[in-house]
């Protein structure tokens, strides 16, 4: 039985993910800070493992992985996917200590499970693995207003490099997907903010997060000698192309 960790499982695309995952067999480390919503998600699912953790304490994920890992005997796949906006406004408007929160999470907490995954699979036999970074379309294009979060997401693009290329003595692949605008709380919560900002201003186009997951799915079944490096999944009417 294939096994994955996926951070940010709670909610959104991730619990999409692990949902998806469960139901195509796999066995799921479950890591987020709710515990009953992780609980809940695998309730009915002997395959499922509730890990709950804040993923920027180092110490409380090195025992969710060690934890893991004793069940699963080894990790075949991370779907490193916990990440927040945080605040939005113009660079002069962002009081630091929310800058430093969405660093904190989106740099810090998915640096510690990369780190963690990388070593298991290094260290496991057979040695190898999948890790599958959650970027964002504001890795390439950024939306107005999101200087914290498009920062955060170019610095998981660079991660996702170094790690393909490090990871290639130890059969260790690394990919990155981009998602746009599926339905999840993050994306509900700028449609909020938007409406706020302009109650005439109309929703984004968004797609299912199931449609994500599949995807997700795809990248992780793929054989050790295949990798998809790159893959952008997004609302067939988002204002992408042509965005920035």
């Amino acid at each position: 039985m294939k096994s994955i960790i996926i951070t940010g499982a709670s909610s959104g695309i991730g619990r999409a993910t692990a949902e998806h995952f469960l139901g195509a067999g796999w066995r799921v480390g479950l890591i987020a800070r709710r515990a009953e919503r992780l609980e809940e998600i695998a309730a009915g699912h002997p395959n499922a493992i509730a890990l709950p953790c804040d993923v920027t304490d180092a110490e409380a994920m090195k025992t969710a992985f060690a934890q893991f890992t004793s069940q699963a005997g080894r990790l075949d796949v991370l779907f490193n996917n916990v990440g927040l906006f945080g605040p939005a406004g113009l660079i002069d408007e962002i009081p630091l200590d929310g800058f430093e929160q969405v660093m904190n999470v989106n740099i810090r907490g998915m640096f510690i499970a990369a780190q963690l995954a990388f070593g298991q699979m290094r260290n496991q036999s057979p040695q190898g693995g999948r890790i599958i970074n959650n970027g964002s379309l504001s890795a390439h294009n950024p939306r107005p207003g999101s200087v914290c979060y498009t920062t955060s997401k170019h610095a998981i693009t660079g991660l996702t490099r170094s790690l393909s290329l490090d990871g290639r003595a130890f059969d260790i692949a690394c990919g990155q997907i981009d998602i746009g605008n599926a339905k999840s709380e993050l994306v509900e919560e700028l449609n909020t903010r938007a409406q706020a900002a302009n109650p005439d201003q109309p929703l984004m186009p968004m797609m299912e997060v199931a449609d994500a997951a599949r995807s997700i799915l795809h990248m992780a079944d793929m054989p050790a000698s295949a990798n998809v490096q790159f893959m952008t999944v997004m609302a067939t009417k988002m204002p992408y192309i042509g965005r920035g």
